[in-house]
């Protein structure tokens, strides 16, 4: 289920990003005003801004719906961790054999 949600995210961000780079900004409208070749498209000067703008609308709500959801679903698969933990493992030590003529040990 996780994976789904994940390729779902990941054509919602590409199609946000794809919706948003294909919409002119709000100063492309001037030059459709005077006479530029904008106001012949097929769609006409403003056309495509409806449609585009609820298209961008859908996909941003749903692309933040999935954050929170994705968000959701990996904070419960989390373990919370002991940071804390100041107990230290307990190692045995070999006994060390010492020659009783140096104060070097030897094993």
């Amino acid at each position: 289920m996780y994976e789904i949600i994940i390729v779902v995210y990941l054509l919602v961000a590409m199609a946000l990003i794809g919706l948003v780079l294909i919409q002119h900004g709000k100063g492309a409208d001037m030059g459709a005003a005077f006479g530029a070749g904008a106001s012949s498209t097929v769609f006409g000067s403003s056309g495509t801004g409806n449609f585009l703008t609820k298209t961008t609308t859908i996909l941003a709500t749903l692309f933040f719906v999935l954050s929170i959801v994705l968000g959701n679903y990996t904070a419960k698969q989390s373990v919370p961790v002991d940071e804390w933990d100041l107990s230290a493992p307990v190692v045995e030590e070999a006994p060390v054999k010492k020659d009783d003529n140096s104060d070097i040990p030897v094993n």
